[in-house]
């Protein structure tokens, strides 16, 4: 969690929002020195979907409304600023409104996706996420290679595989 919200953080995003579920306790404890906002997520076991709007809706109700959003899964242990830095430049350069992550002959997650998309994302069903909108909108991505963006951590076999 703290490698994800320090990358964001010094890729220079305005602000970091995490959205939190069964184990906000922790999340709190974890973070309580970083200048994160964290969002309780009391839907988290309906879906991604759910999560995705926590974040976006806290985030439009601060003034002023972001440019865009650049979402983020804290299962991902190589991303870090370089890969939030490749994505707004992307945006920048492409003048696409969706910039996401190549890996494996997918697009998925970071992605970035800009004011455009918010609504979109907003009415994403519960258990989806914004991998249906990349898929949906394709000729309106741009897109970084980010191999490592394939490994996850989702088991403690996960983790154990990758660090041995």
């Amino acid at each position: 969690m703290q490698r994800a919200v320090r990358g964001a953080i010094e890729a220079g995003c305005a602000r970091v929002i995490v959205v939190a579920g069964e184990v906000r306790g922790r999340i709190e404890t974890e973070l309580r020195e970083m200048p994160a906002t964290i969002v309780e997520n009391p839907r988290w076991q309906r879906g991604l979907g759910t999560s995705i709007r926590c974040g976006l809706l806290h985030l439009r109700s601060s003034r002023p409304e972001p440019d865009a959003v650049v979402l983020l899964a804290c299962d991902q242990p190589f991303v870090d600023a370089s890969v939030i830095q490749s994505l707004i430049a992307e945006w920048e350069n492409s003048h696409k409104p969706m910039v996401a992550s190549s890996y494996t002959g997918t697009l998925g997650v970071p992605a970035l996706f800009d004011r455009s998309c918010f609504e979109e994302l907003l009415s994403l069903p519960d258990d989806s996420g914004a991998k249906a909108l990349l898929q949906s909108r394709s000729a309106e991505v741009a897109q970084i290679e980010f191999e490592n963006g394939a490994i996850d951590i989702d088991t403690p076999g996960d983790f154990e595989s990758l660090t041995s």
